[in-house]
């Protein structure tokens, strides 16, 4: 059935990647930073016009692929539409004067019309190529400074992303395969959930989600990319584009059947990080870093309370409501958390003070404090966890506290007297606004009953205890001057990381010592894909003929799919 307003859901996706063509025509690629806030536009359309469970298919593009906007899908696109509309007005201001400004729409635009796309697909071929778009496409947003720190984070986010894309596809095959090779949605979830499914399709599927979503081991990425992106990017990245690997466990998770073995792995991984990464975040010195493994933290605990449920054959009623609300809430914070990041580099004075009051009620939120929306989409996704899951929750506002008070202390300081602009300013405190009263808003209609019910505030009081004592905590750390280790970023990326430089050490021994003629010359891998974009940017900038090619061989790819 296709009604008028499912119209709205191919623009959605069309309407971005028209604003990435246009930024690869010469003439326009230089004056395409403005289009940014316009990107997401259609989506938020979408989420307040477009009717819920209606296909819009077209029969021959992606065998037979189609676009469907569910309830779920609704609260993680508008959370994501969001995340991109405050961060690319941001963006206006931040990208001034860069000359790599063209590259980054482009870029940009690829990446949020994977990200939304991923939302609404309603087959496997859709979804796998909107989810490769946003996975693929976010690689230069990472190392959009070509910095050496940000190529070694472009790297690690490249080989994972790639890594996680093969064991997806290998779990899609799989599992259409066992659908009877129809690729639509509905049949091949069904056909998850039943009791002869062969386990392996979940380990794929959960692996590929898991690197995207942060899932400890396969978190690495985020701490090193995170910082290297620019501001507005990180935002995105956390806010939105985490949210793809979450949307992705909750599309294809086999819920109502019970996974006791892969639901209860996906759960101690995901509790282990949500304390792992925020005691180690607490010991970091960049704030983006801290972000970063807050990002690690949060989403541990969600896909912690997914792995409870799925172990316990919960049905997808019981958890896919508070699933999406914790979403919505962590992706709105974390995206003013970063684009306030910014804006206090730039603050002084009484101007400093309300940025950092405004980041601190978002922080407070995320770590749960009560009657705030983050302890309301806390106490959603306790139900889902079950008990030990519940109390494991209550008690991460303890770690969660101390690792959003660390970062506030590392929020940057000013160095001039200036204001902070107001393009900056304005979508900072739009999200925090967002993330303070939307999940209120929206709680009833989504959970289908009223906040908290009869509120006990005496048992309310006692469950705050964790937060209580993290304050007492940061507390006693600054009265006495006791300041936290810093630790490297990347933690086990650094034993990779020294691992494999031993590897390579040992293979270069053995071809000198074999007689080989030339050498390997290390270090030349990064200096090859910044010049490779160097190139593609003065090809943007400069050749019609090229960006038609371009645009055509675009083309001819999505063609070869249908």
């Amino acid at each position: 059935m296709t009604t008028e307003a499912t119209l709205l859901l191919p623009f959605v996706i069309l309407w971005p990647l028209l604003l990435g063509v246009l930024c690869l025509v010469p003439k326009l690629g230089p004056r395409m930073l403005p289009t940014l806030p316009l990107g997401p536009l259609p989506a938020l359309a979408a989420v307040l016009l477009a009717p819920r469970d209606d296909t819009f298919s077209v029969r021959w593009i992606l065998l037979d692929g189609g676009l469907r906007l569910t309830d779920t899908g609704a609260m993680f696109l508008g959370g994501a539409g969001l995340v991109w509309l405050c961060a690319g007005v941001y963006a206006l201001r931040y990208m001034r004067g860069d000359p790599r400004a063209p590259t980054f729409v482009l870029f940009w635009m690829l990446v949020l019309a994977g990200n939304l796309g991923v939302f609404l697909a309603a087959d496997l071929a859709s979804f796998y190529v909107y989810f490769a778009l946003v996975s693929l496409a976010a690689y230069p947003l990472v190392i959009h400074d070509r910095k050496p720190a940000s190529m070694w984070a472009g790297a690690v986010y490249i080989i994972l992303a790639v890594i996680g894309e093969t064991a997806l596809l290998a779990g899609f095959l799989m599992a259409v395969e066992a659908a009877g090779g129809t690729t639509l949605i509905d049949k091949v979830r069904v056909s998850l959930a039943a009791p002869t499914a062969d386990p392996l399709v979940q380990w794929l599927l959960i692996a590929g989600f898991g690197i995207k979503a942060g899932l400890v081991p396969l978190h690495v990425w985020l701490p090193v990319a995170h910082p290297a992106a620019p501001v507005p990017a990180s935002a995105v990245l956390s806010g939105a584009i985490v949210k793809a690997g979450v949307f992705g466990l909750v599309t294809f998770l086999p819920w109502g059947q019970a996974w006791p073995v892969s639901g209860t792995v996906l759960a101690l991984a995901a509790f282990t990080g949500l304390f792992a990464a925020a005691l180690y975040g607490a010991m970091q010195r960049d704030p983006k870093t801290v972000l970063a493994y807050s990002t690690v933290s949060q989403m541990g605990l969600l896909m912690g309370a997914m792995g409870a449920a799925l172990a316990a054959g919960l049905p997808a009623v019981s958890v896919l409501p508070a699933v999406s609300l914790y979403a919505l809430h962590h992706g709105l914070a974390k995206g003013a958390l970063f684009l306030g990041v910014g804006v206090a580099g730039k603050a002084r004075g009484a101007s400093r003070v309300l940025v950092i009051a405004v980041l601190a009620l978002v922080a407070l939120s995320i770590a749960g404090l009560p009657f705030t929306a983050g302890a309301l989409a806390k106490s959603a996704i306790k139900g889902p966890a079950g008990d030990f899951g519940a109390t494991l929750v209550g008690l991460s506002a303890l770690t969660s506290g101390l690792l959003l008070a660390r970062f506030l202390f590392t929020l940057p300081k000013a160095e001039t007297a200036d204001r902070p602009p107001g393009l900056m300013v304005v979508p900072m405190v739009t999200l925090a606004a967002a993330t303070l009263a939307l999940p209120w808003y929206l709680y009833t209609p989504v959970m289908g009953m009223a906040p908290y019910g009869t509120i006990d505030l005496l048992a309310l009081s006692a469950s705050a205890w964790p937060l209580g004592l993290a304050a007492v905590l940061v507390i006693a750390a600054v009265g006495t001057g006791l300041r936290a280790p810093s630790l490297p970023e990347g933690d086990l990326l650094g034993v990779v990381a020294r691992f494999s430089a031993r590897a390579a050490a040992a293979t270069q021994a053995a071809v000198s010592a074999g007689g080989s003629e030339k050498p390997v010359e290390k270090g030349k891998t990064l200096p090859v894909i910044a010049e490779g974009l160097e190139r593609l940017e003065r090809l943007i900038n400069d050749h019609a003929a090229t960006s038609v090619t371009l645009i055509l061989v675009a083309l001819g790819l999505f063609a070869a799919l249908a």
